[in-house]
């Protein structure tokens, strides 16, 4: 499963979307575009990147753009992938 299909099924779940994710795409704007995305779905999206996929993100590590795009976040977490 690419990380993209990951990001999307986390976000998914963390904003309990019910299946609406499936039809995100690379370009689909995230922040400011979907009202379940406050501050503390984030903490929640974060947190569930890191359990699940085994990455460590550091207060730092995140911006804005990080959550822009779908294609953002999942180039965000590709990022971090590698450093694993």
């Amino acid at each position: 499963m690419s990380s993209l299909d990951q990001v999307r099924e986390i976000l998914d779940s963390a904003l309990s979307l019910n299946g609406r994710a499936r039809s995100f795409d690379r370009d689909t704007v995230l922040l400011g575009d979907l009202p379940e995305l406050d501050s503390m779905a984030v903490v929640s999206i974060l947190t569930a990147l890191e359990e699940q996929l085994g990455i460590m993100i550091d207060d730092e590590d995140v911006s804005a753009e990080t959550f822009e795009t779908l294609g953002t976040l999942a180039d965000f977490v590709d990022s971090k992938l590698a450093e694993v």
